[in-house]
């Protein structure tokens, strides 16, 4: 066991940010000493650890603890999962780095392309890899051929809407390397599965708000949960681009509005939208 002063000296934590921990229930000792010591053992230095981590991604402490306590997310997941981010976060301050010392040597090129051919056969080479065998026959079915389908997609890719698209998908990652890794390197399947599932779950839980003021601490709190786990799924730093794109659907398409409608109830759809934009807009 350790006491509050052994576990700031161990993790550079302040004293003050542990009881603070303790009182909002993100991290409740492991015991209190009848003269009120508060004890931590070996698995709630594990749980700080995973905490850590988690602001690394400058997650809001409210995130932190509905995905800590979640438990249709395992310890494992959570932790490739963070690993991912990290990894991604690493490499984007790499490229940054670079960014600066090219500039420092006076070249200052700066490369916003979008994918060219290359990236595009390594993207449908990626998709077709990973089909089930349901989804190569209904490929199959609608091209001919999985050869055909790959120079359908790349036959388009040239278009100029493909390229406005593929531009957004850029900046919604930050750059093009970034956007690249998450379409040809995806999480492990079962991570992103249980993500996706508590997307859905989140989802539905913002949903049923629909009616209420988007601004209120209930619903954000529920965005908060929602921005989190988006950001997990489709491995983005920051959500904020793709998210706002995905309000201006809900809020403008309504063919989307009458099937999404039907699934979480009528009015739901923009009500998700106005969400959204609140939660998004600065």
């Amino acid at each position: 066991m350790k006491t509050v002063k052994e576990v700031s000296k161990l993790t550079g934590i302040s004293v003050r940010t542990l009881h603070y921990y303790d009182e909002i229930g993100l991290l409740k000792p492991t015991t209190v000493t009848e003269a009120g010591y508060r004890l931590y053992d070996d698995k709630a230095l594990e749980l700080l650890q995973q905490i850590l981590f988690f602001r690394e991604f400058d997650t809001p402490l409210r995130e932190i603890k509905s995905v800590l306590y979640n438990p249709a997310l395992e310890r494992e997941q959570l932790l490739k999962s963070q690993k991912q981010m990290l990894v991604l976060k690493k490499e984007r301050l790499e490229r940054i780095i670079a960014s600066i010392d090219n500039i420092l040597k006076g070249d200052n090129a700066m490369d916003f392309g979008v994918f060219d051919k290359t990236d595009m056969e390594k993207m449908v080479d990626h998709i077709i890899k990973s089909l089930t065998d349901e989804q190569q026959e209904i490929f199959v079915k609608e091209y001919g051929s999985l050869d055909n389908f790959r120079e359908h997609f790349l036959n388009n890719a040239s278009s100029e809407e493909v390229q406005k698209n593929l531009a957004k998908v850029v900046e919604w990652y930050g750059d093009k390397e970034s956007a690249m890794a998450a379409s040809t390197n995806p999480d492990n399947p079962q991570i992103i599965e249980a993500y996706g599932k508590r997307l859905e779950e989140v989802t539905r839980k913002l949903a049923a708000k629909a009616g209420s003021d988007v601004n209120s601490l209930e619903v954000k709190m529920i965005m908060g949960e929602m921005d989190f786990v988006s950001k997990q799924l489709y491995q983005m730093e920051d959500a904020t681009a793709f998210m706002l794109d995905m309000a201006k659907q809900y809020l403008s398409n309504e063919t989307m509005q009458k099937n999404l409608d039907a699934v979480y109830g009528e009015g739901s759809t923009v009500f998700i939208g106005q969400a959204l934009k609140a939660f998004y807009e600065k």
